[in-house]
C-alpha cells in the first residue's frame, strides 16, 4: 500500500492510500466509516497505522478495498505532507560508496585549484590518499541525527537559508522501524521494517564544509526549516518486496543530472538497524536514511541549484518527490 499524510479543506492530518496509479486518494478514515459505521484509531495517522503492527495494516486493506466514492478524493485537491511530519526521528546514513568516492574527488580538485600547480598538488593529494573514503566506512555504518522538525513534503517550496551561498540536493530513500527494535540480529532485521520513501536532506555546501572541520558531523549544512523532504507517500514492505533493486534519478528543471540504483548499496538497512540497534532501541516511526546514491549530488557533479530550481527525485516502486528551492 501507498500511504500518504495529508491536508485538505482546512483539515489536520489525514491518513490516506494513493490509488488509480497515483492519481486518487483514499481517506482511510472515511473508508472505515463508510465499511463499519465507526471510525478506527489506526487510521489516525501514518504513525499510528505503524504503531498497530500487522493487525492495522490488514484493516487498513479492508477498509480500502471496501471504500466507497464518498472516501475517494482527487490527489490534485489535497496537499501532501511528508509521511510522518515532525518525523519521530531521522538517522541518515552512508550507504553508497561511489557517492564517497566521488565527493571526496570533487572535493580535491577544489582544492588543488588554490596550489599554484594544480595539476601537481592533485597528484600528491591521490597519492597521499588525502580526501578519500575514511577507512571506518567499509568497518561500520556511519550515520548522523538530523533535525525531525525540519521535515517537509511533496511539491512544497524548500527555503534557502539566509548563510548559504552554495547549496545542494541528495538523492536518497530510507526506511521506517515498523516495532520497536533492540539487539536485532541482521537476519531478523528486515520483519522490523514498516516501509520506504523518498529523502532529500538539502544541503548548504559552503556551511558544511566550514563545520565539517569541527570533527563533530552536520550542523547548519543541514539543519534549517524545510530542509529535510520526504515522500511522496511510505511504501509498505510488503509492496516493495526487493529495495535493493530499484532505479533511481535525480532530475533539476526536467534534466536528468545523475542517479543509480540502489543496487549498489555497501551497507543494506539490515545492517543499519543491527548496528544502531546494539545496546539501544529503535522505536516504531523511526526513519533511516540511504545517504546519497552515486551521482545523485551536484557536489559529485561540480554543479549547484540556484533558486527557482525545481528537484525531483524518483526512486522506481515510490514515485517522485518534488520541491522548489526559493529564496526570499
Amino acid at each position: 500500500m501507498k500511504l500518504v499524510n495529508f491536508t485538505a479543506d482546512g483539515a489536520a492530518h489525514r491518513l490516506g492510500a494513493l490509488v488509480d496509479d497515483g492519481r486518487t486518494i483514499v481517506d482511510l478514515q472515511m473508508a472505515a466509516e463508510g465499511r463499519w459505521n465507526r471510525s478506527d484509531p489506526a487510521f489516525a495517522s501514518v504513525l499510528a497505522l505503524i504503531e498497530a503492527d500487522d493487525d492495522g495494516l490488514a484493516r487498513a486493506y479492508d477498509a480500502l478495498r471496501g471504500a466507497g466514492a464518498g472516501a475517494r478524493r482527487d490527489r490534485a485537491s489535497v496537499a501532501l505532507l511528508a509521511p510522518i511530519q515532525p518525523a519521530v526521528q531521522i538517522r541518515d546514513s552512508l550507504c553508497f560508496e561511489e557517492h564517497l568516492k566521488n565527493a571526496f574527488a570533487q572535493g580535491r580538485r577544489v582544492r588543488a585549484r588554490s596550489y599554484p600547480d594544480p595539476e601537481a598538488a592533485l597528484r600528491e593529494m591521490e597519492e597521499k590518499n588525502i580526501l578519500a573514503v575514511p577507512q571506518v566506512f567499509y568497518e561500520q555504518p556511519i550515520y548522523y541525527k538530523a533535525n525531525r522538525f525540519a521535515v517537509t513534503g511533496t511539491d512544497r517550496d524548500v527555503e534557502w537559508p539566509a548563510y548559504s551561498n552554495l547549496m545542494d540536493f541528495e538523492l536518497e530513500f530510507g526506511c521506517y522501524i515498523k516495532k520497536p527494535a533492540r539487539n536485532v540480529r541482521k537476519e531478523d532485521a528486515r520483519d522490523y521494517i514498516f516501509g520506504y520513501t523518498i529523502f532529500n536532506d538539502f544541503t548548504a555546501r559552503d556551511a558544511q564544509m566550514t563545520e565539517m572541520l569541527g570533527q563533530l558531523g552536520p550542523a547548519k549544512g543541514k539543519d534549517f526549516d524545510t530542509g529535510n523532504a520526504m515522500g511522496p507517500c511510505l511504501v509498505t514492505a510488503d509492496e516493495l518486496s526487493d529495495p535493493y533493486n530499484l532505479k533511481m534519478t535525480a532530475r533539476v528543471n526536467g534534466e536528468v543530472w545523475g542517479g543509480g540504483n540502489s543496487s549498489s548499496m555497501h551497507w543494506s538497512f539490515e545492517d543499519l538497524i543491527a548496528h544502531i540497534s546494539r545496546s539501544e532501541t529503535l522505536h516504531p516511526g523511526e526513519f533511516l536514511g540511504s545517504g546519497t546514491v552515486g551521482t545523485g549530488c551536484g557536489l559529485e557533479l561540480g554543479r549547484f541549484l540556484a533558486p527557482g530550481d525545481v528537484v525531483e527525485l524518483e526512486v522506481e516502486g515510490i514515485g517522485v518527490l518534488r520541491n522548489r528551492i526559493v529564496k526570499r
